[in-house]
């Protein structure tokens, strides 16, 4: 072998000797010690249960207020003009929604696979049926079977119907039967932690199942006979009657668990003043809680003044010391503000609306007038003695009609929990809502929220199967089961 050969020889030897030196554990030379390779359940638990809540509050103040008219944007706020293609300070849940369903989805999986997080399942799966619930209900057809499933190959998911999000196996209805099993079914010793709305409380975690399973029953009841599931429900007892059994938590008054818009920017802040529709409502029924919901104008302490959604900025003068404000209770005291996620007065107003219609044998007035009772206490006002009987307020007084004054006081309860008065105007037609002011969807109010941008780009073939559904992504195109 002449020198040439053999110095290839020698220096192919040691390259691969070393190029096998360098490679032998490669991976624990090259991670990161302090980076988290895995989360703990509580950690996951916490994290989707604060930060899904903490942005739909959010969320529905900037954006589900203005369709549901509580509050009307001013400063050239197109979306409360109806371009919801356009959202500005929100309208646009889809991100975090999916964001929290896929780490809930890590905490399902972890309670499945090991015996030790077996206590995890049952919030797991309530979470689960409650965040797909939302978005349907705001988007209607939406990935679901196929969504996150990215790990096992699935990167186009295909869009599900909303029928079948509801009722079909492993669709809300279903998670919530499976939720309730694994939870009364639980003897382990492990304690679930992280659980900042009942401290661990498995029992108190059935009663938020068994209130939701009343929420969505009642939700597709113009679609579907729910009459025997609803009975049965309600003769188990077993969901939400107390206001100590609430599914909430407070926000602090201070960052990092506080209210966002109690630390926004005034200007920001400012921009959101009250409606003429909630205006006119609460005057209507002399109600006590425009006190709490709204501030008196800064022109003149004694008036409560709301304006017409949907105003066009560059062709009015508004002044902002001539309406009223969002209450103290969404700023300086906004350490009194609950994070929303199921509540008792809201159990007792889809009781009173399933009594009414015929699907349970109950009261409607007895579950009317708890659901209001229990909603003064959760917006901390004191009951006026005669509220309940007066003309406007007494159940079927003066002819009234009763599904539209429980869906009117729901609606009126409702001011913090997301985008929920324009789901149910949605579903029922009440309260009745104005034609806005300078309107860019042909003086139409939506009916559901556009889906992204980003699907377009990102999932094109099944974006443009669900468009072709909706007249082209048209925001006046009703869901399954809406009658608006």
């Amino acid at each position: 072998m002449n020198h040439k050969s053999l110095y290839i020889k020698v220096l192919f030897i040691t390259l691969v000797s070393f190029t096998l030196s360098c490679t032998k554990d490669f991976e624990e030379i090259n991670t990161n010690p302090n980076a988290p390779v895995d989360v703990q359940p509580s950690l996951l638990l916490r994290k989707v249960l604060f930060d899904y809540n903490e942005q739909m509050s959010y969320e529905g103040f900037v954006a589900g207020n203005l369709l549901g008219q509580y509050f009307t944007a001013i400063d050239f706020n197109l979306f409360d003009r109806h371009s919801l293609t356009e959202p500005q300070y929100g309208g646009n849940a889809w991100p975090f929604i999916y964001t929290n369903l896929r780490d809930n989805e890590i905490l399902l999986q972890k309670s499945r696979a090991n015996p030790a997080f077996a206590v995890y399942e049952g919030p797991a799966l309530v979470l689960k049926a409650y965040m797909a619930a939302a978005l349907t209900d705001l988007y209607g057809d939406v990935p679901y079977s196929e969504a996150l499933s990215g790990k096992s190959g699935v990167i186009l998911p295909k869009y599900d119907t909303q029928e079948s999000i509801y009722t079909a196996p492993g669709g809300i209805l279903d998670n919530l039967d499976q939720a309730v099993a694994a939870l009364k079914n639980y003897k382990g010793a492990t304690k679930l932690d992280g659980d900042i709305l009942y401290s661990g409380n498995l029992s108190k975690w059935v009663l938020f199942a068994n209130s939701l399973k009343i929420k969505y029953l009642m939700r597709i009841s113009g679609k579907a006979d729910v009459k025997a599931r609803l009975q049965a429900v309600y003769n188990e007892g077993t969901f939400i009657k107390a206001s100590t059994d609430n599914a909430t938590y407070k926000f602090t008054a201070s960052q990092p668990n506080n209210f966002r818009m109690a630390t926004a920017r005034i200007g920001d802040y400012n921009l959101f003043i009250m409606s003429k529709t909630i205006e006119e409502i609460l005057a209507n029924l002399n109600d006590p809680r425009v006190a709490v919901y709204f501030r008196p104008t800064a022109a003149d302490p004694k008036v409560y003044k709301g304006l017409l959604n949907g105003p066009d900025a560059s062709k009015l003068s508004i002044s902002v010391s001539n309406y009223s404000l969002s209450g103290a209770i969404f700023r300086e005291n906004s350490d009194k503000l609950n994070a929303n996620y199921m509540t008792a007065y809201e159990t007792s107003f889809w009781l009173a609306e399933a009594a009414e219609k015929g699907l349970i044998d109950a009261s409607a007035k007895e579950w009317y007038e708890k659901g209001i009772t229990q909603a003064f206490a959760y917006w901390l006002t004191p009951l006026p003695a005669t509220y309940l009987t007066s003309d406007k307020v007494g159940y079927k007084a003066n002819g009234q009609n009763p599904i539209e004054q429980i869906i009117t006081q729901k609606w009126l309860a409702s001011l913090d929990n997301g985008y929920e008065g324009w789901i149910e105007w949605r579903r029922t037609g009440f309260p009745k809502l104005k034609t806005i002011s300078a309107s860019l969807n042909n003086n139409l109010i939506p009916v559901r929220l556009p889906y992204p941008g980003s699907e377009a780009a990102l999932n094109g073939e099944a974006f443009q199967q669900a468009a072709a559904k909706t007249d082209n992504n048209s925001v006046n195109v009703p869901t399954w089961w809406a009658t608006k």
